[in-house]
């Protein structure tokens, strides 16, 4: 009988050589779970249920219509209402241009949830004006990536939708744990590009007037954030009716008022975020699969205890060997897979050492996005280099101060639970935790 350990080696690289073949991830994955699969006494029709099983959750549902979110605002140009706004408020500063591309990141992450959405509408906007501007193009790649990033941290962010169905951690908890790391990656992006990045076209600072448009202007499209956060928060409805209520704000209320003539072109956008979920979905399946077969050969159970034995039982030794492991996770594998092959793992530290799930959570998201801009994967990084015109090793060349950003937010959200967790506590304390005082009003936390 061939040992646990052979197989999950067996496994790690018969996926890892399909992947650096080209084979998409999605089909490496289930390649190299059904080869094992053959040495153990699963049958592959249960492994195959099991492919199935992974995206048979109703959580899930919330995914494609926060893809639809921002495939809506980015095709009916509603977008750049949220650019002048944000030109009006940093536009002044050095490097007015950088700062512009963070701060809408900021307003356009609280609506789509997507990176890749993000990269798109800023290399499509804003990357042809930096480069008019004079802006090192290496620059300009590294930052609409890094920037990008905090779609998957500011909420709606559509990682934490999938931890939290695959974990079964509190969704709403996540979104506003999120919040902290992800403000935090953005102050840090504004602070490198004001000392360390381009000087830009200097522009005069914006009228209170010129302000007061652009507010009014933009208040349609950043009503989409407040909805959803508002509904959830208030318990109105669940993150995947949130999703579906901004879709429904969006086709009768927004592009009416904004932009009338897109109606004709929504079949279009509908049918092509469907394709676009095609990609994480059989994704989503396949890693199921890969995570429950090594579950089933102990292979989270023979980490955990490595993890737990080196770390002493420290809760904060334990998460910073996990932020290790999956910063090097992060470079080969995309953060869905990651987060599934993983989750027995994550679940098992985190009762273990009695870690808060939702910050364990923030943590873990905070870190895979991390690895959307560290090669060899880095996928915000290749799209943007590539959509901006920029070999790949000089955009990563230029991304590589910008690593300090992350590694202090990072390291903030480990050693600070009490600010990561202070937004979920006061506005959501079911989700960390807390329960109802028995002997009178508010809620008592762990």
């Amino acid at each position: 009988m061939t040992s646990n350990g052979a197989l999950i080696i067996l496994m790690g690289f018969l996926f890892l050589f399909l992947g650096y073949l080209g084979v998409p991830v999605a089909f490496a994955l289930i390649a190299s779970v059904l080869v094992v699969t053959a040495f153990t006494p699963v049958s592959e029709a249960s492994m195959i249920a099991q492919l199935f099983n992974g995206m048979d959750v109703e959580a899930l549902l919330a995914v494609p219509f926060f893809l639809l979110v921002g495939d809506l605002m980015t095709s009916a140009n509603v977008t750049m209402r949220m650019i002048v706004l944000s030109q009006t408020l940093v536009g002044h500063l050095r490097g007015g241009l950088a700062q512009v591309v963070t701060l809408f990141s900021m307003f356009f992450a609280g609506i789509s949830g997507s990176s890749a959405a993000d990269v798109a509408v800023l290399t499509r906007t804003l990357a042809p004006e930096m480069n008019r501007e004079g802006y090192d193009r290496a620059f300009t790649a590294a930052l609409i990536a890094s920037a990008a990033t905090m779609a998957n941290l500011i909420p709606p962010s559509i990682m934490a939708v999938i931890y939290g169905a695959t974990g079964n951690v509190s969704i709403g908890g996540l979104f506003l744990g999120g919040v902290v790391p992800g403000v935090l990656v953005g102050i840090g992006l504004m602070i490198y590009s004001h000392f360390f990045g381009p000087v830009g076209v200097k522009r005069k600072r914006a009228t209170f007037g010129q302000f007061t448009t652009a507010t009014k202007k933009a208040a349609v499209p950043l009503m989409i954030p407040i909805i959803i956060m508002g509904g959830i928060l208030t318990g109105q409805f669940t993150p995947t009716e949130a999703g579906v209520i901004a879709v429904a704000y969006i086709v009768f209320v927004a592009i009416p008022l904004l932009n009338h003539r897109h109606l004709r072109s929504l079949p279009r956008d509908m049918a092509h975020t469907g394709l676009l979920y095609s990609i994480p979905l059989i994704t989503i399946g396949a890693a199921s699969a890969f995570g429950w077969m090594l579950a089933y050969l102990r292979g989270p159970a023979m980490v955990s205890d490595w993890i737990s034995t080196a770390a002493g039982g420290d809760p904060f030794m334990i998460m910073l060997l996990l932020t290790l492991l999956f910063i090097i996770v992060g470079d080969f594998i995309d953060a869905v897979p990651a987060i599934i092959i993983f989750m027995p793992l994550i679940i098992d530290l985190t009762k273990n050492a009695d870690i808060n799930p939702v910050h364990m959570g923030v943590v873990i998201i905070t870190t895979l996005a991390f690895g959307l801009i560290t090669p060899p994967y880095g996928l915000c990084l290749l799209m943007a280099s590539k959509f901006v015109g920029i070999r790949f090793s000089k955009a990563m060349l230029a991304s590589l101060p910008i690593y300090v950003v992350f590694f202090a937010a990072i390291a903030f959200s480990i050693f600070f639970p009490e600010v990561v967790l202070w937004l979920p506590k006061t506005l959501l304390p079911q989700s960390v935790g807390c329960f109802q005082n028995p002997n009178g009003p508010g809620y008592i936390c762990p």
